[in-house]
């Protein structure tokens, strides 16, 4: 067997083998889901919901590992940021607001690679103005 064949079997087996290694997948219960008007959470659902929510969508490469590994990764660091399905668990809910907008503003969120692999989750100049509104009710009247 020519070196290259083996080279490309052992990468062929490694491949088979790491789609072994489980990840956890599951969506913890809804406890409590974030108040706010429907329309935002819409927007949110379709931007955001997937990591931070207990509602995620798991898309059929996130069964592939090692993409598997890199997106359950993901949804566990957001969740862990804050869950719009366990929204009683936000102790300062000012300053998250706070931060969600600083983060929409400036296209933090929702991730580059994440809008552009979903396109409902790009935002429109009119849901960001839903977004900021939400978030910044004493700004509601400035041109942002």
């Amino acid at each position: 067997m020519r070196r290259s064949s083996q080279v490309l079997l052992a990468v062929v087996i490694a491949g088979v083998a790491i789609q072994l290694y489980p990840i956890e997948r599951g969506n913890p219960p809804v406890r409590f889901e974030v108040d706010a008007p429907q329309m935002v959470v819409e927007v949110l659902r379709n931007a955001c919901y997937d990591c931070h929510s207990s509602e995620t969508h798991w898309p059929w490469y996130g069964y592939v590992a090692p993409v598997s590994w890199l997106i359950a990764h993901d949804v566990k660091e957001a969740r862990g940021h804050f869950s719009f399905s366990d929204w009683s668990a936000v102790e300062n809910e000012a300053r998250l607001l706070d931060e969600i907008w600083e983060e929409v503003e400036g296209g933090g969120m929702p991730p580059a690679i994440y809008a552009l692999m979903h396109s409902k989750a790009r935002l429109s100049d009119e849901q960001m103005r839903l977004i900021r509104e939400w978030t910044q009710p004493e700004r509601q009247d400035e041109g942002h």
